[in-house]
């Protein structure tokens, strides 16, 4: 089935044939949370561009060497002795103060690979930049000029995470379009396609649904964005009823997570996908794609670790291919903003 699936769609993906194809550049550095699926969103971003014709891929890839955080505090067990716990508060404080140390030196050497890699007089001549679960402050040379290029024509795509990046640099949340907020657990969701007609998601069944980790986003304005993708209320609002009726069953008192359900039951719209025009340039994101098997049709096949089926993989990948299309201006779409209800 993987293998008569693949085959359709690359007999689908070489239907149009481009003069030259446009040029892209992928970033997947990350100096917040770096996710598994980063490796797997790279090799598929390459497969789609050599299969379609579309567009070439050049990397910026992570550089060797980030430390790694050494998490929370602990926190004393009911049955811990005091010594017990001593020694425990003793050597995360030195495991916090030796990964501080290293990390100055990390922000050094990203710094320095970054200012190498995305200089200005370096990156113009591509014809779109996407950051695929990019995190942190990628500490971008020109953070401003990086924009003005998208302004002056350029394509923008971000994949998931792509949207937990910069926060503190507004221009850049500004120019997605909104930000990570926060995300509960892993949940199934069935979207509603606010465009059926637009090239980025015409190819999405009806009652498309996919088991993803699935973001709350804010500093988003629907009247600024083209929707693509939306839920009319919090991705996890059934799941965190049914857990508060157990703990209601069990008699179970949780002050912060009814507080949690509170805020989830008032949320509202919930973006997952868009696109808009930036200036002469066009950005398209897709909150989608922590998971593997989001990505990739053939990955774990046939185990339990999958929960995605291939056909909804695929479809994730028919999607990331249009939004590209799309934003690299060979494919063409109403994308007036504002026509999420």
């Amino acid at each position: 089935m993987i293998k008569r699936l693949t085959l359709l769609f690359a007999a689908a993906l070489s239907l149009t044939a481009y003069a030259e194809p446009k040029k892209l550049l992928l970033v997947t550095v990350t100096t917040g949370f770096r996710h598994s699926s980063i490796e797997t969103a790279e090799k598929v971003l390459a497969e789609l561009g050599a299969k379609s014709g579309a567009f070439t891929v050049d990397y910026v890839h992570q550089p060797e060497g980030q430390p790694k955080n050494p998490g929370k505090a602990p926190v004393r067990g009911e049955k811990e002795t005091e010594e017990s716990f001593k020694a425990k508060a003793e050597a995360f404080s030195k495991a916090s103060a030796d990964f501080n140390e290293a990390n100055k030196i990390w922000n050094d050497k990203i710094t320095a690979y970054m200012a190498d890699k995305m200089a200005l007089d370096k990156i113009k001549g591509y014809d779109g930049f996407v950051f695929a679960n990019t995190t942190g402050d990628l500490l971008l040379p020109d953070r401003e000029g990086f924009i003005k290029l998208i302004e002056g024509g350029k394509a923008f795509i971000a994949m998931h995470s792509g949207s937990d990046t910069y926060h503190p640099f507004r221009g850049y949340i500004d120019m997605l379009g909104g930000e990570f907020e926060t995300h509960k657990s892993q949940v199934e969701i069935q979207p509603v396609v606010h465009d059926p007609a637009h090239p980025i998601t015409k190819g999405v069944p009806l009652g498309w649904k996919v088991f993803d980790e699935i973001y709350i986003i804010k500093s988003f304005d629907k009247a600024k964005v083209h929707g693509l993708l939306g839920l009319n209320s919090h991705p996890n609002l059934e799941q965190m009823k049914a857990e508060a009726a157990q703990r209601k069953e069990k008699k179970i008192e949780d002050p912060k997570k009814d507080q949690e359900l509170k805020d989830a039951e008032v949320r509202g719209y919930c973006p997952v996908a868009w696109c808009k025009e930036l200036g002469a340039g066009r950005v398209y994101y897709n909150s989608l794609g922590h998971r593997e098997d989001v990505w990739d049709p053939t990955w774990k096949a046939d185990t339990k670790d999958r929960k995605n089926s291939p056909e909804i993989a695929q479809t994730y990948q028919e999607m990331i291919l249009a939004g590209i299309k799309w934003a690299l201006k060979l494919e063409e779409g109403v994308s007036t903003p504002g026509n999420i209800p």
